[in-house]
């Protein structure tokens, strides 16, 4: 056998190779663990709760007024981002329903009834009441829930 530099070149490249192949190779077919007990940080983790203080949804299913569109949509939009920005707020989504689009759904996310009460406290949510007792509604139906598996 005699030595070659360029052949000992070629044969580094080719094994870095192997050996960056055997590496993904071995990470694709290692079992992991389920994302519950993955090392990603799961919802209570996030938030700081405990396993006996799980967070409380509300949704609310509310139909629209045809002709009160524009109004509810500055409002929401205005509820939403007061929403989000509150102490104990998880989440607030404003969803539009596809085959019909004067019906929304909100999702809220709050870490306790402590966060729900301050969010009832607040400007932006008394505009969503006024907008209500204003007939700007068809309906409007909200759901309490607690939260089981979350992301």
């Amino acid at each position: 056998f005699l030595y070659d530099p360029r052949t000992k070149q070629r044969t580094m490249k080719f094994a870095t190779l192997l050996i960056a192949a055997a590496a993904v190779t071995t990470s694709a077919f290692t079992p992991h663990q389920p994302r519950s007990q993955s090392t990603s940080r799961s919802f209570s983790s996030r938030f700081s709760l405990s396993s006996s203080t799980m967070p409380i949804c509300i949704v609310v299913e509310a139909e629209i007024k045809e002709d009160r569109m524009d109004e509810f949509l500055d409002m929401i939009e205005k509820n939403a981002i007061g929403s989000r920005a509150e102490p104990g707020c998880i989440r607030f989504d404003v969803l539009q329903a596809e085959d019909a689009p004067n019906k929304f759904f909100f999702y809220e996310v709050y870490e306790n009834a402590e966060a729900i009460a301050h969010h009832k406290e607040q400007p932006h949510y008394l505009a969503w009441g006024a907008f209500k007792d204003s007939g700007g509604t068809v309906s409007s139906v909200s759901k309490k829930a607690s939260g089981k598996f979350m992301t």
